[in-house]
């Protein structure tokens, strides 16, 4: 389990993957967003600017990243 820390109340899905390097650009995070190959808490998220808290945790790829 991989942490993301973050200074702000939330962060997007989408900005977290390009924190997080698991993707380069912003629409590299659009589609693997869009093709459903992302979990947020155990769900499948399709929406992009979903927002992430504290201790919520990004699946994707087989790889988890926690929010801290």
């Amino acid at each position: 389990m991989e942490k993301v820390s973050i200074n702000t109340e939330y962060i997007k899905l989408e900005q977290l993957l390009k924190l997080a390097s698991v993707t380069q650009t912003g629409g590299e995070a659009k589609l693997m967003i869009k093709e459903g190959l992302v979990k947020v808490n155990g769900e499948v998220c399709t929406q992009r600017g979903k927002k992430l808290r504290i201790n919520d945790k990004i699946e994707v790829n087989g790889k988890i990243y926690v929010v801290v």
